[in-house]
């Protein structure tokens, strides 16, 4: 165990990477999916679940806890590991694009994002320097910058203006944050899609200097093709031996895409929410489970997956208890998700340390494009 933050840079598969970020809480290999925990918790998941899962690390979210049960609320209780129940490492997000989600209940300006709750209508303003104590109070691991993150499609004036704010709150947070061995920092690149602002934003990042890189921007309605063509250049701008997190993504070929140029670090929501809405995903694609056909399918959801939905229950079972509005529904196709996503960044990191990557991606999209297999 260390009592610093690092980051080792094992191999690579043509730009894809694999290594190992060690903190005092345990290491994370990568590539790595982060399960996000919004409110403190994975949905439908108990943190020793999540765990048995293959997950090294958790997100949290700065936006919902500061408002409920609050930051300083959640210090008082001994911070966000031991009130969660989690003695992993936990990456926090800033809250930026929560707040840019708001829309009319925000106002921005060079000071930070004034806004009112959407639970009860307080007022509150969440600037680089409240974002940073937020994030101290709860014990963050990985701190995230405050950053102002513009939906897709915009404008290049409005990006480029965004981007520069960005870069001045980045410049703030970091002396916000202070001197904590131990907890990393990261910096987040804005810039949309286009490749000199997105230049411009890992100059600015580079001269500060962060323990990491993210990409900001982008997941947010541009579409696969446009992120991955934005992805061919942007995370070659960003220092090779820091870890690099692309916020909010994804599904997995958005994963598989993602590494093969040159992602370390990926968070999305998905697995969870697909799991209570009946969605699963497995290794031929994503299989619906209120379709009538899986009503007397005794088949699992993968017979090669070793989660408890697939070792235990029959996709008829599954089937039934989602249409019955039985909890278990959700917590097991959320179980099984999350395990599959963990599988494959599993298969990932071993294909990238045998120098296979292309193989390995070969063959996930050939299962995919083969489909879920009907039963007989």
């Amino acid at each position: 165990m260390t009592d610093r933050f690092s980051f080792t840079l094992n191999a690579t598969s043509g730009k894809a990477r694999t290594g190992m970020i060690q903190t005092p809480r345990g290491d994370i290999r990568t590539p790595a999916f982060m399960p996000v925990g919004t409110a403190a918790t994975v949905k439908a998941m108990m943190p020793e679940s999540v765990a048995a899962t293959g997950a090294d690390i958790l997100l949290g979210n700065t936006y919902h806890l500061m408002l409920r049960p609050s930051a300083e609320r959640i210090a008082a209780l001994g911070g966000l590991h031991r009130f969660m129940n989690w003695d992993k490492p936990i990456l926090t997000d800033s809250g930026g694009f929560q707040v840019m989600s708001l829309a009319d209940l925000r106002k921005l300006t060079e000071d930070g994002v004034t806004f009112r709750s959407h639970i009860d209508g307080s007022k509150h303003l969440l600037s680089p320097e409240r974002s940073m104590e937020i994030q101290k109070l709860l014990g963050s691991d990985i701190v995230m910058c405050f950053d102002e993150c513009p939906a897709l499609p915009a404008d290049r004036t409005a990006l480029e203006g965004s981007m520069r704010l960005s870069m001045r709150w980045a410049a703030r947070s970091k002396e916000a944050f202070g001197d904590r061995p131990g907890y990393a920092l990261f910096g987040i690149q804005q810039g949309g899609l286009e490749q000199d602002l997105r230049e411009e934003s890992a100059g600015a990042l580079r001269e500060i200097g962060f323990d990491g890189y993210a990409l900001g921007g982008l997941a947010v309605g541009e579409g696969q093709e446009a992120m991955f063509g934005c992805l061919d250049f942007a995370p070659d701008q960003l220092p090779v031996d820091k870890p690099r997190y692309l916020m909010g993504v994804g599904k997995p070929d958005d994963i598989v895409g993602a590494v093969k140029r040159g992602i370390d670090m990926m968070d999305c929501v998905l697995p969870s929410r697909s799991g209570r809405t009946g969605q699963a995903w497995t290794r031929r694609g994503q299989v619906n489970i209120k379709n009538a056909r899986h009503a007397d399918d005794p088949r699992p959801l993968d017979e090669d997956c070793t989660c408890p939905a697939c070792s235990n229950y029959s996709r008829a079972y599954l089937h039934h208890v989602f249409r019955a509005q039985e909890m278990i529904s959700g917590m097991l196709l959320t179980w099984h998700n999350l395990h599959y996503y963990q599988e494959l960044m599993a298969g990932l990191r071993a294909a990238i340390a045998a120098d296979g990557f292309a193989a390995f991606e070969a063959e996930f999209h050939a299962a995919r494009a083969e489909g879920d297999i009907p039963p007989l």
